[in-house]
């Protein structure tokens, strides 16, 4: 491992390599910014450009750095304007967002970035470390235990719940379960729930579903409330509190160590992702959390923002797992990363390490140089990027209906697209508006098209709910769901019983 650690460095320290690692993390970061594009999209646009360079070293690090560079700057129009720019920085908005309008979108930004570039070096580290083993624990996950998974993610929805909310949270999730059934099943090729719209014969789409939730409802707000948009000092557009305090730091240093290290192995499951690691563990610090702690998710914590943007940057880097080390895609983006490698002529799997020892050293050390990067670029950009908040309500509202409608369009590439995003935006307002929680119907929808699968092809592969206690691993993630299920009702008798013997204990 020495020896190819010190190849990688030769190799990805050379000027053109350098310039391939700032240049897509440039592209990224600015691509991560706009609604709706994500780095799906632009890496498709790019394989072109880096089958041109010939070099699969320096190619690969171009595409690498355009990924984990989108998902970096990706948190940047989810704090400040509500409209998540990828998929896995829809969690940062939870609490990215009250932080701006409370008038420190400075420190916001500075959060999402420490902890971005947290994430992402540590994840480069163990990536480093423990790549080959992972490999062989990544082959143990089959159909059966992606489902069992699932269960765990949609059993932590308590966590997106304000307090009384647990019951409109379930609620909100079997909306986004029902969702996910429209259009055709990966095991059944037959449309269901479309309506006779062909348009919908692929199901609804994530981004559209997404800005239709968040971005659309936040700019009907802003017409129906104009003190909306006054961030909290008054809307002088003023940016302050750049800074982090000492005391903030060691709120968020054990957050970002747990969040690199479960976000790291989530993303090296192939399926899961860097969105299902920043949900999970927006939804495990929240359950962790001590009681006053709790009360500030959703309202503005730091530690709500920490999480996801660690865990996103961590699974990001850990996706590369699979990919290298058995040719396996964990996500849409390194399905794409694959069909590169390939065009390039290199061949991932077991024997990379061996027969390209160039080409997987360097991409791993470059990870780190990315991070770095990207946090030396971010950093001093952030009182610019801030100002945005300064923007008077009249320029701001067209500006996100703008990026709204532009980035349902290119997602699908047609009108039907933007009919259903008005349609869905105004049945989110009229949601928000009751005080139901959005966010549990964005993971019942993004986890339920996977957990219909692979239930689906475990009950095929074992003629029946045979699975569940055959395999042992599938066990103890469905007894795990289980605890979390009852974990928010046994704390909540706990804290019940003993208010009860305080009252009558200061009653005597």
């Amino acid at each position: 491992m020495l020896e190819g650690i010190l190849l990688g460095l030769s190799t990805a320290f050379s000027i053109k390599n350098l310039l391939m690692v700032v240049g897509g993390c440039l592209i990224g970061t600015f691509i991560g910014m706009l609604p709706g594009l994500g780095p799906m999209s632009i890496i498709a646009i790019m394989i072109p450009v880096a089958i041109t360079i010939g070099d699969p070293s320096a190619a690969l690090i171009l595409l690498a750095g355009v990924y984990y560079g989108a998902i970096f700057g990706g948190s940047t129009s989810s704090i400040l304007i509500n409209a998540p720019g990828v998929a896995s920085t829809v969690a940062s908005s939870f609490d990215g967002y009250p932080l701006a309008r409370q008038g420190k979108a400075g420190k916001a930004l500075t959060v999402a970035a420490i902890s971005s570039f947290a994430g992402g070096s540590i994840g480069a580290v163990l990536l480093m470390i423990f790549a080959p083993a992972l490999a062989s624990v990544a082959l143990l996950f089959h159909s059966a235990e992606y489902f069992a998974l699932m269960v765990v993610g949609l059993s932590a929805i308590a966590a997106f719940a304000g307090t009384g909310q647990v019951s409109k949270a379930m609620m909100m999730t079997v909306l986004g379960l029902m969702l996910a059934t429209v259009g055709e099943a990966a095991l059944f090729q037959a449309p269901r729930f479309t309506g006779g719209i062909m348009d919908l014969q692929s199901g609804f789409s994530f981004v559209t579903l997404a800005m239709a939730m968040f971005a659309l409802p936040e700019a009907i707000f802003l017409v129906l409330d104009p003190k909306r948009s006054k961030t909290g000092d008054g809307g002088s557009g003023e940016i302050r509190d750049l800074r982090i305090t000492r005391e903030e730091g060691r709120q968020i240093a054990p957050v970002i160590a747990r969040q690199s290290v479960q976000g790291f192995l989530i993303g090296v499951l192939p399926g899961a992702g860097a969105t299902i690691a920043s949900f999970l563990g927006y939804a495990v610090e929240r359950n962790i959390a001590s009681e006053e702690d709790k009360k500030q998710f959703g309202k503005g914590s730091i530690k709500g923002l920490a999480a996801p943007e660690t865990a996103n940057n961590a699974a990001c880097t850990g996706s590369f797992v699979p990919l290298l080390t058995l040719g396996i895609p964990g996500s849409g983006t390194t399905a794409i990363l694959l069909g590169a490698l390939i065009a390039l002529n290199v061949t991932p799997g077991p024997r990379l390490m061996v027969d390209e020892p160039s080409v997987f050293w360097s991409v791993i050390i470059s990870m780190y140089l990315g991070n770095l990067v990207l946090l030396m670029l971010n950093l001093p950009l952030i009182p610019y990027i801030a100002k945005i908040l300064s923007v008077p309500r009249n320029f701001l509202i067209p500006f996100i209906l703008f990026f709204t409608l532009m980035g349902a369009y290119i997602g699908q590439n047609n009108a039907t697209e933007l009919l259903i995003l008005v349609g869905l935006g105004v049945f989110a307002t009229v949601l928000r508006m009751a005080d139901f929680p959005l966010p549990p119907l964005l993971i019942g929808f993004i986890l339920g098209a996977m957990l219909e699968d692979n239930f689906a092809r475990s009950m095929q592969l074992y003629d029946g709910p045979a699975f569940i206690w055959e395999r042992p691993m599938t066990a103890g993630l469905l007894v795990l769901a289980l605890v979390l299920v009852l974990l928010p009702t046994l704390r909540a008798r706990r804290a019940k019983a003993k208010a009860a013997r305080q009252g009558v204990a200061d009653g005597s």
